[in-house]
Protein backbone atom coordinates (compact mmCIF):
# COMPACT_ATOMS: atom_id res chain seq x y z
CA UNK A 1 0.00 0.00 0.00
CA UNK A 2 1.48 3.40 -0.49
CA UNK A 3 2.77 6.05 2.15
CA UNK A 4 0.08 8.53 2.17
CA UNK A 5 2.10 10.92 4.47
CA UNK A 6 1.27 11.67 8.30
CA UNK A 7 -1.08 14.42 7.54
CA UNK A 8 -3.16 12.35 5.06
CA UNK A 9 -5.80 10.11 6.32
CA UNK A 10 -6.98 7.28 4.67
CA UNK A 11 -10.96 7.88 4.02
CA UNK A 12 -12.52 5.50 2.05
CA UNK A 13 -11.26 2.27 -0.33
CA UNK A 14 -12.76 1.08 -3.32
CA UNK A 15 -12.74 -1.05 -6.40
CA UNK A 16 -14.03 -0.15 -9.86
CA UNK A 17 -16.41 -2.51 -11.72
CA UNK A 18 -17.30 -2.66 -15.66
CA UNK A 19 -20.79 -1.31 -15.10
CA UNK A 20 -18.57 2.03 -14.02
CA UNK A 21 -17.14 2.28 -17.44
CA UNK A 22 -18.32 4.44 -20.58
CA UNK A 23 -18.40 3.74 -24.09
CA UNK A 24 -14.36 4.39 -23.82
CA UNK A 25 -13.20 1.75 -21.66
CA UNK A 26 -12.55 3.40 -18.18
CA UNK A 27 -14.39 4.72 -15.16
CA UNK A 28 -16.84 7.41 -16.47
CA UNK A 29 -16.76 10.83 -14.82
CA UNK A 30 -19.82 10.41 -13.10
CA UNK A 31 -18.85 7.63 -10.94
CA UNK A 32 -15.59 9.79 -9.38
CA UNK A 33 -18.18 12.36 -7.35
CA UNK A 34 -20.08 9.37 -5.12
CA UNK A 35 -16.39 7.91 -4.13
CA UNK A 36 -15.44 11.32 -3.11
CA UNK A 37 -18.44 12.80 -1.67
CA UNK A 38 -18.48 9.63 0.35
CA UNK A 39 -14.82 10.28 1.24
CA UNK A 40 -15.89 14.06 2.36
CA UNK A 41 -18.01 12.34 5.10
CA UNK A 42 -15.68 10.19 6.74
CA UNK A 43 -12.58 12.99 6.63
CA UNK A 44 -14.39 14.83 9.71
CA UNK A 45 -15.06 11.90 11.35
CA UNK A 46 -11.32 11.09 11.22
CA UNK A 47 -10.43 14.97 11.85
CA UNK A 48 -12.53 14.30 14.76
CA UNK A 49 -15.10 16.44 14.43
CA UNK A 50 -17.89 14.36 13.44
CA UNK A 51 -20.34 16.14 11.28
CA UNK A 52 -23.68 15.55 13.31
CA UNK A 53 -21.52 16.25 17.14
CA UNK A 54 -20.73 19.94 15.30
CA UNK A 55 -24.08 20.27 14.97
CA UNK A 56 -25.52 19.44 18.22
CA UNK A 57 -22.46 21.29 19.97
CA UNK A 58 -22.31 24.24 17.91
CA UNK A 59 -25.47 24.73 15.73
CA UNK A 60 -23.46 24.67 12.53
CA UNK A 61 -23.20 22.38 10.17
CA UNK A 62 -20.79 22.28 6.65
CA UNK A 63 -22.04 22.79 2.80
CA UNK A 64 -19.63 22.52 -0.07
CA UNK A 65 -19.20 25.98 -1.87
CA UNK A 66 -17.05 24.83 -4.27
CA UNK A 67 -15.44 21.19 -5.52
CA UNK A 68 -12.90 20.72 -8.57
CA UNK A 69 -12.48 17.58 -9.82
CA UNK A 70 -8.74 16.74 -11.61
CA UNK A 71 -8.89 13.37 -13.55
CA UNK A 72 -5.22 12.34 -14.31
CA UNK A 73 -5.24 8.91 -15.13
CA UNK A 74 -7.11 6.38 -16.23
CA UNK A 75 -9.08 3.38 -13.92
CA UNK A 76 -10.48 0.67 -15.15
CA UNK A 77 -12.54 -2.70 -14.10
CA UNK A 78 -10.41 -4.86 -11.49
CA UNK A 79 -8.36 -1.28 -10.11
CA UNK A 80 -8.62 -0.83 -6.60
CA UNK A 81 -7.92 2.65 -4.60
CA UNK A 82 -8.55 4.03 -1.85
CA UNK A 83 -9.02 7.68 -1.40
CA UNK A 84 -6.65 10.16 1.25
CA UNK A 85 -7.53 13.68 2.51
CA UNK A 86 -5.83 16.66 4.26
CA UNK A 87 -6.80 19.93 5.26
CA UNK A 88 -5.16 22.11 2.78
CA UNK A 89 -6.51 25.85 4.32
CA UNK A 90 -8.31 27.06 7.09
CA UNK A 91 -10.06 30.03 6.95
CA UNK A 92 -12.53 31.97 9.37
CA UNK A 93 -15.83 30.46 8.16
CA UNK A 94 -14.39 28.31 6.01
CA UNK A 95 -11.64 25.28 5.06
CA UNK A 96 -10.48 23.65 1.98
CA UNK A 97 -9.43 19.93 1.78
CA UNK A 98 -7.92 17.92 -1.13
CA UNK A 99 -8.76 14.45 -1.31
CA UNK A 100 -6.92 12.07 -3.84
CA UNK A 101 -7.54 8.89 -5.24
CA UNK A 102 -5.09 6.56 -5.68
CA UNK A 103 -4.00 3.19 -7.00
CA UNK A 104 -3.37 0.76 -3.90
CA UNK A 105 -1.53 -1.16 -6.07
CA UNK A 106 0.74 0.86 -8.13
CA UNK A 107 0.51 3.61 -5.51
CA UNK A 108 -0.63 6.10 -8.72
CA UNK A 109 -2.56 9.32 -7.90
CA UNK A 110 -5.51 8.60 -10.22
CA UNK A 111 -7.37 11.91 -9.27
CA UNK A 112 -7.51 14.47 -6.23
CA UNK A 113 -10.88 16.70 -5.68
CA UNK A 114 -10.07 19.93 -3.99
CA UNK A 115 -13.08 21.08 -1.70
CA UNK A 116 -13.94 24.47 -0.11
CA UNK A 117 -16.30 23.91 2.62
CA UNK A 118 -17.97 26.71 4.70
CA UNK A 119 -19.58 26.78 8.14
CA UNK A 120 -23.36 27.34 7.96
CA UNK A 121 -26.19 28.32 10.51
CA UNK A 122 -29.20 26.27 9.22
CA UNK A 123 -31.49 29.13 11.49
CA UNK A 124 -30.15 32.13 9.85
CA UNK A 125 -29.67 30.51 6.28
CA UNK A 126 -25.85 32.13 6.13
CA UNK A 127 -21.97 31.66 6.64
CA UNK A 128 -20.95 31.18 10.14
CA UNK A 129 -17.45 31.40 11.73
CA UNK A 130 -15.62 27.95 12.45
CA UNK A 131 -15.93 26.91 16.03
CA UNK A 132 -12.44 27.67 17.56
CA UNK A 133 -12.53 23.85 18.91
CA UNK A 134 -12.94 22.47 15.54
CA UNK A 135 -10.44 24.63 14.33
CA UNK A 136 -8.12 23.33 16.60
CA UNK A 137 -9.05 19.60 15.69
CA UNK A 138 -8.43 20.44 12.05
CA UNK A 139 -5.03 22.07 12.45
CA UNK A 140 -3.37 19.11 13.52
CA UNK A 141 -3.80 17.79 9.79
CA UNK A 142 -2.95 20.38 8.19
CA UNK A 143 -0.38 20.29 5.42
Amino acid sequence: MPDTGTSRLQLLRGVVHPWHHDIFGHMNVRHYAPFFDDATFHLYSALGVGIQQVLDEFGVHIVTAKAETNFLRELTAGDIFLIDGAVVRLGTKSCTHQLRMIHVETGAVHATYDLTEVFFDPETRRSAPMPQAVRQKMERFLV
